[in-house]
């Protein structure tokens, strides 16, 4: 199957302009000038499929580089299993998720990894490929992270928090880090102070404070900072790579920049939430369905920040400046109903995260029509970098001969409304949307993975199966 995408503006992190691309099979055979002949046939002529995209954007497809599909937690699972995810994905402009491998204390690293090869085989939309979680890091693991390398699982990710769930203390993360830095591998954190946050957490429930509020309250920006300074120092003493994860604190950002400026290789990534929602959000204050307990909604860790704060607007201005690098979604969706209301009398009960697969393109073009991005910055942050970052590059995020043929058409004048109901764009397993009302400037019109169409104007087209796990190489920021 030959496609002809015509008369778009084609945009990548490096520029826009007029031109056609070409899918030959699976891939990118040409970006033409518009009308261009090749090889001297009429590049329309020998085609089976034209795509007139006059007037839209034609952008790589996004990859989101941090997703938990079907993740067990807190005493259920995520509500998002790898097929309804990735089709939900595809439906947001999507063509690409890097999930998490789980591996609790005393679990085998690579059974574990085997355990989501079975999961998701068969099941995705869209391509996928896997980072490992390591909690409790022992020798095994360290041999492990070397065989996982090898099978294109090149980021690790370690936990500051949760503990007896995923915590490792800081002699574990050292040992990992060592690895990482002999191996080539990149190091993914979650810093928070889990100690202090575990105390906070006990003193609030004790007096009574069980309200979902106070999700945020005991994990302040403090504790976010601290860590990310005290995993940037460990990085620094061992030589890894780092990657922190769902940056929410501009305090945080300011120790990644700062350990940027001394040329160390430390990477940043926030997350729409921290984009657009904040900590007054978790007072519950939109509807009266849930009362009080509706701020569940927003619950997730790091925890949204108080807009007063000034975090949000640091968060878009990090971006523009690459302070920090990266938007994913951290999408771990619990319905209200028989997950999220777990937490009812105890908001330490409440599983935590967000659903945002679907809305992520979406909601950082908003950015870029109110003036917070560039429309090259947008394709960066949302494909470009996440290829590069983790060793997909040249086969995704780019719009060039050879790369696969993942490509999104975007219409700038047409409207997204966000939410459930009709007429709203909601297609992931969950029975609320935390962006709820959001009206988007803009519209994913048809999308392409790999060289199918998934999505054409408001009809999925796609399959579970469609999607294929990616091999990752390393990372190529590292210096």
């Amino acid at each position: 199957m030959k496609t002809l995408i015509k008369n778009g503006t084609v945009v990548n992190a490096t520029g826009s302009a007029t031109a056609d691309v070409l899918i030959d099979g699976e891939t990118i055979a040409a970006v033409l000038a518009p009308g261009s002949t090749l090889l001297g046939f009429d590049v329309e002529a020998n085609v089976d499929r034209v795509i007139d995209a006059r007037g839209k954007y034609v952008i790589p497809g996004g990859i989101d580089a941090h997703t938990h599909m079907q993740m067990p937690f807190g005493g259920t699972e995520a509500s998002d299993t790898f097929e309804t995810g990735t089709r939900a994905a595809a439906w947001g402009g999507t063509t690409s998720i890097v999930d998490f491998v789980v591996q609790y204390a005393g679990e085998n690293v690579l059974e574990q990894y085997r355990k989501w090869h079975e999961k998701a085989s068969g099941q995705c939309a869209i391509d996928y490929g896997f980072h490992q979680i390591l909690s409790d890091v022992q020798d095994s693991s360290l041999t492990a992270m070397d065989e996982l390398v090898a099978e294109g699982v090149s980021s690790f990710k370690l936990f500051m928090a949760y503990k007896g769930v995923f915590l490792s203390d800081d002699g574990q993360i050292v040992k990992a880090m060592q690895r990482a830095a002999s191996n080539g591998s990149m190091i993914m954190m979650h810093a928070e102070n889990g100690s202090v946050i575990d105390l906070l957490v006990q003193q609030a429930v004790a007096a009574g404070n069980t309200g979902p509020l106070y999700h945020g309250l005991t994990r302040p920006w403090q504790a976010e900072e601290e860590a990310t300074h005290r995993a940037i120092m460990l990085a620094n003493l061992t030589g890894a790579p780092l990657y922190v994860v769902h940056v929410s604190a501009k305090q945080a950002v300011d120790q990644i920049a700062q350990a940027r400026d001394r040329g160390q290789n430390v990477f940043g990534e926030t997350c729409p939430q921290y984009l657009y929602l904040s900590l007054e959000d978790n007072l519950g204050a939109r509807s009266d369905e849930w009362g009080g307990f509706e701020g569940a909604k927003w619950v997730c860790s790091t925890p949204l920040r108080a807009s007063a704060e000034g975090h949000q607007h640091h968060m878009w201005q990090s971006l523009a400046t690459n302070d920090i690098q990266m938007v994913s979604t951290d999408h771990c969706p619990f319905c209200m109903k028989g997950q999220k209301d777990m937490g009812l009398a105890d908001f330490s009960k409440i599983p935590n995260g967000i659903g945002s697969v679907e809305h992520r393109m979406d909601l950082l073009y908003q950015g870029v029509v109110d003036g917070k991005i560039s429309l090259e910055r947008w394709v960066e942050v949302c494909s470009t970098t996440p290829a590069r970052m983790f060793g997909m590059h040249g086969t995704k995020g780019v719009l060039q001969p050879g790369a696969d043929g993942d490509v999104v058409v975007y219409d700038p004048n047409g409207h997204t409304s966000i939410g459930v109901g009709p007429g709203k764009t909601h297609h992931m397993n969950m029975d609320y949307s935390a962006y709820e009302g959001f009206e988007i400037d803009g519209h994913v019109d048809t999308v392409i993975s790999r060289g199918k169409v998934v999505i054409d104007r408001g009809e999925y087209l796609g399959a579970k199966g469609d999607g294929r796990f990616i091999k990752r190489g390393l990372s190529q920021y590292l210096i």
